[in-house]
């Protein structure tokens, strides 16, 4: 298997805040309480998120909202 086989598409901060709605800050409130998916450290000054856990947590609110 290649490397980039293993690899899992990843969201940035601005892609994050556009699906969510949420700002940067809420985000990291939502993360401290393990409220939202916690993001990955890709560098000194840059992170990001498993695209799969993002959409997970998106379809879970959407479902919630048909469940009552």
């Amino acid at each position: 298997m290649k490397t980039s086989e293993h690899l899992r598409p990843l969201l940035f901060s601005s892609e994050v805040t556009k699906l969510s709605g949420y700002s940067n800050q809420h985000l990291r409130r939502l993360e401290a309480k393990g409220a939202f998916p916690r993001r990955v450290r890709l560098g000194v000054n840059r992170i990001g998120w498993d695209r799969g856990e993002v959409q997970s947590w998106i379809t879970e609110r959407m479902e919630g909202r048909n469940n009552g």
